[in-house]
């Protein structure tokens, strides 16, 4: 399994990005992708996180009603389309997968196996 993610960049506050994470390697079905941010000298954070069978979702409390994580399992690319935008939201963000059979908690970021290289979001006040 290898993920690339993409699409950050500089943006106003209250502006919108859409990243993307590319999937590729296998066959997806029984896992979880997860979305985290680690802003500088903070901890990283979960954000979101999408079943690929189900589309289950869910979010951090800071970005609910303002990020939707979606997935196109055709193109096998994971989406976090970021809206309303605050200077808190600026961090590096990582996309990660794990089988929900080897995972407990999906906002864990330590329970991800796979990793995918950041992307810089900068959101200027």
């Amino acid at each position: 399994v290898q993920l690339q993610a993409s699409g950050g960049g500089l943006v106003q506050a209250g502006g919108s990005l859409r990243l993307s994470c590319a999937a590729s390697g296998r066959t997806f079905i029984g896992y979880v992708m997860g979305w985290f941010r680690q802003a500088p000298g903070k901890e990283r954070e979960f954000v979101a996180f999408i079943t690929w069978s189900a589309g289950t979702t869910s979010y951090a409390d800071s970005v609910k009603g303002r990020f939707t994580v979606s997935r196109d399992s055709a193109r096998k690319v994971v989406y976090l389309q970021m809206n309303s935008l605050k200077s808190e939201d600026t961090a590096v963000y990582s996309c990660a997968a794990a089988h929900t059979r080897y995972i407990s908690d999906y906002r864990t970021a330590q329970e991800y196996p796979t990793w995918g290289q950041g992307t810089l979001v900068t959101v200027s006040s």
